[in-house]
């Protein structure tokens, strides 16, 4: 696009010409007509008494009862402020009187009264004393000369008798050059408006206006996609670990640059890059729109070529009616839950130190992986060591009372295999006594779930320390991909800045063109 276009220089222009107006507009609001204002507003004016003759008697505990005269009284927050544009001094206040104002309340009776201000204005307290005129007779209550700097306020709450909420509360008291005036009813605190009724109109008119003109203007795109972009089809199979990762950057990539289209099929890093590898040897020329990406490298056996994309980390997790501590499992226990050795969670106390939680005495549910998947692969290799999950599938809903018999006959635990991240997520939260493992950052958060330290180790992309379960995510093709096509283009643009930062966002630490933390 040509920014510096005669069409784009009138609508920038325009739009700059339309906020330095409305910015001239709130500067005439602020400081040309009223350079010092005094406001005052009541946020609050609620009955405390059971003898009310309009809206409902609070409800009270204390001495309100039994003092007397409280039948009918009343509580009234007043808030002062200095609204205006310009600090306000003593000698500002013109009355005659030693204090500066006077507060006045129709038909009732000021019984009491409490200062309050905003933190980083404990000065404001001295000037409330009886010798500075700080009072109250009948109706009446006298407010010292306070000096305000611009934006400062207190609050008075200010116990009343003798008539009813809603009653006038006026404020008397003039300032040099300025004015004392009521301003709207406001919940505490929120801040005054800035521009009158007639200047916000005329304001977001003007500004509508630019902004639409400048929209219509420089928005219109009808130039080629910067460089980078390739049109096109891609599908990205595999990982369902890492697929929110890449269902984001596909997404990005697609409106950074129309024509392109990338499908997503998540179904496991092993049918992924088996997959792919079968699509290789039937069609080189499909095989070069596919990316497989897998949790570890599996595609190596397979000849395929793969680059690190990011380290992820992994954690087991049980059902959350299993309290583990901060200790979690050691290696050792680990290994024998997924040999089987282990039936019932108490079956463990024995071994476990006497400060840490004792665990139920519930049978130990199995949710596993499939063995299409990677998060599967790094588990076996990195936490139990090379050894496979002893334990066979006994279950298909992962219910040990429902495939009571069928877990007799073929293993001493329930065990079953599902095919997502997500599905071994939902199942460990729904079942009681449910032990499995998921990538860290689609875990941490799931309702029903706790994460589980390994020996004494968690879970952490900060601090990786001696935690074992973790693993490079890789992308596979077919061949090295050729320059100028779309999966050149998104591999490229998966090491890009804004990329790395989404990866990084999700719970991943990229690998970047070097070697860096992924080894």
């Amino acid at each position: 696009m040509q920014w510096l276009s005669a069409e784009n220089v009138v609508a920038v222009g325009t739009a700059v010409l339309g906020v330095v107006a409305s910015g001239v507009m709130v500067w005439y609001e602020r400081r040309v007509p009223r350079r010092k204002r005094i406001g005052y507003r009541v946020q609050m004016d609620n009955p405390i008494g059971d003898d009310v003759r309009r809206g409902r008697a609070g409800v009270r505990l204390g001495l309100f009862d039994e003092a007397p005269d409280m039948s009918d009284a009343t509580l009234v927050l007043l808030r002062i402020e200095n609204d205006g544009s310009q600090g306000i001094d003593r000698d500002d206040y013109t009355g005659p009187e030693r204090h500066g104002l006077t507060a006045v309340f129709s038909d009732r009776t000021v019984r009491g009264v409490s200062v309050t201000q905003p933190i980083d204005t404990d000065h404001l307290m001295d000037h409330f004393t009886p010798e500075r005129g700080f009072g109250y007779e009948n109706n009446r209550l006298r407010i010292p000369r306070v000096p305000l700097n611009r934006g400062e306020h207190y609050k008075l709450l200010v116990l009343l008798s003798g008539g009813d909420v809603g009653r006038p509360i006026r404020m008397t008291g003039g300032i040099r050059e300025g004015e004392v005036h009521p301003n709207r009813s406001a919940t505490p605190d929120e801040i005054p408006p800035v521009l009158s009724p007639a200047a916000r109109i005329f304001t977001g008119l003007l500004t509508l206006s630019v902004l639409v003109l400048a929209t219509i203007v420089v928005a219109r795109d009808d130039t080629p996609p910067p460089l980078g972009c390739e049109t096109g089809s891609l599908t990205v199979a595999g990982s369902t670990a890492f697929a929110p990762v890449i269902e984001t950057l596909a997404k990005e990539y697609e409106k950074d640059c129309p024509g392109a289209d990338i499908k997503v099929e998540a179904r496991g890093s092993e049918a992924g890059v088996a997959s792919l590898a079968a699509t290789g040897v039937r069609s080189a020329k499909e095989a070069r729109s596919v990316i497989a990406f897998s949790d570890g490298p599996m595609g190596d056996r397979l000849h395929l070529h793969g680059e690190k994309i990011a380290l992820s980390v992994f954690t087991l997790v049980v059902n959350d009616g299993i309290d583990l501590g901060t200790r979690g499992l050691t290696a050792t226990e680990v290994e024998r839950l997924y040999r089987g050795e282990v039936r019932r969670w108490s079956d463990l106390n024995a071994s476990r130190p006497g400060s840490l939680p004792r665990l139920p005495d519930l049978p130990v549910v199995l949710v596993s992986r499939d063995a299409y998947s990677g998060t599967r692969q790094i588990f076996q290799e990195q936490v139990l060591g090379g050894a496979w999950e002893m334990t066979p599938t006994t279950s298909l809903d992962c219910d040990p009372l429902t495939n009571r018999a069928v877990a007799a006959a073929r293993a001493p635990v329930t065990r079953c295999e599902l095919a997502s991240t997500a599905d071994v997520l939902d199942k460990v939260a729904a079942q009681p006594g449910a032990l499995g493992y998921s990538e860290l950052t689609l875990a941490t958060g799931h309702k029903g779930v706790r994460r589980v330290p390994l020996n004494g180790e968690a879970a952490s992309v900060d601090h990786l320390g001696r935690y074992p379960y973790r693993g490079v995510e890789y992308a596979y093709t077919h061949r090295t991909p050729p320059p100028g096509s779309l999966t050149a283009a998104f591999l490229a643009y998966l090491d890009e800045g804004t990329s790395q930062d989404v990866i990084r966002e999700q719970g991943h630490l990229p690998c970047g063109r070097g070697e860096g933390v992924c080894g």
